[in-house]
């Protein structure tokens, strides 16, 4: 079967997600304008008016800007867990009469033909969490806004074909950088967001313990991270463990203000 993944945008000015089978459409967060997602949706050919559901992984403005807006503008189906649920709900404008579908545990749930399993993260959030979307035997997980790894998100994302992981500064540049100090102590915590060199030990792991075709680096910092820096600290990372980027796995970005490619996983 086929799942198709393409990053509408990624990092702090917002985040949005696109998921689908040949049946079902899926968004995960919707921290932008209804009007670029709309458009940013076009562009790959999916017409706003067709996604069956709109995940959140946390309440932060950069996740959930959009929300109520395409709630209430195409009647997209809300799917949240209820911690998340109370933190949002007085952010996002009137849901009234909407279709909110929230979920309270980690249990997996089914949209359409595709199995959703939530999985618990580490981020100075109210609730946040981590999915997993499998259609029969291909699978994609998408992980980010975490400050640190543990093994139950390991056994979570293993055997990801497709995965995307949070690689989100350097931290050298955190520490030299202009932000204020509490602001570099938020990133750089266990609540934070994961480093490149974090990223780089998560993929080199993911890829030892399961097979994995694709990863997308996402949520890069505009202040603390840039591209090539990212993609080379993580390349070198698991290639020091014998993991041959481009063989073994293919590396790829996300970006902040654009789409990323899309990728059309079959098995």
């Amino acid at each position: 079967m086929t799942l198709k993944f393409c990053s509408l945008a990624s990092g702090s000015s917002g985040n949005c997600q696109y998921i689908g089978s040949k049946d079902t459409k899926l968004l995960v967060d919707a921290g932008l304008t209804g009007k670029y997602i709309k458009s940013a949706l076009s562009s790959i050919d999916i017409d706003i008016r067709d996604i069956d559901g709109l995940l959140i992984t946390h309440e932060h403005s950069d996740h959930i800007k959009g929300a109520g807006v395409l709630m209430r503008s195409f009647d997209i189906p809300l799917y949240v867990k209820d911690t998340t649920w109370e933190a949002m709900q007085s952010k996002i404008g009137s849901t009234k009469g909407k279709d909110i579908r929230i979920f309270s545990d980690y249990d997996e749930f089914f949209i359409g033909d595709i199995s959703v399993k939530p999985y618990s993260i580490s981020h100075d959030a109210c609730d946040p969490i981590g999915f997993s979307f499998i259609n029969e035997d291909t699978k994609i997980s998408i992980t980010t806004d975490l400050g640190c790894i543990n093994q139950e998100i390991i056994e979570q994302i293993k055997d990801s074909d497709l995965l995307v992981i949070e690689a989100n500064h350097d931290e050298e540049m955190v520490k030299i950088g202009k932000y204020p100090w509490f602001l570099k102590k938020r990133i750089l915590s266990e609540m934070g967001h994961l480093s490149n060199e974090a990223a780089g030990n998560v993929v080199a792991e993911v890829v030892e313990k399961g097979n994995v075709s694709y990863v997308v680096l996402a949520h890069l910092s505009k202040e603390n991270n840039f591209t090539e820096l990212a993609y080379e600290t993580v390349k070198n990372i698991v290639e020091d463990r014998k993991i041959r980027v481009g063989l073994d796995i293919n590396l790829d970005l996300t970006y902040r203000d654009r789409i990323s490619r899309v990728y059309n996983i079959r098995k």
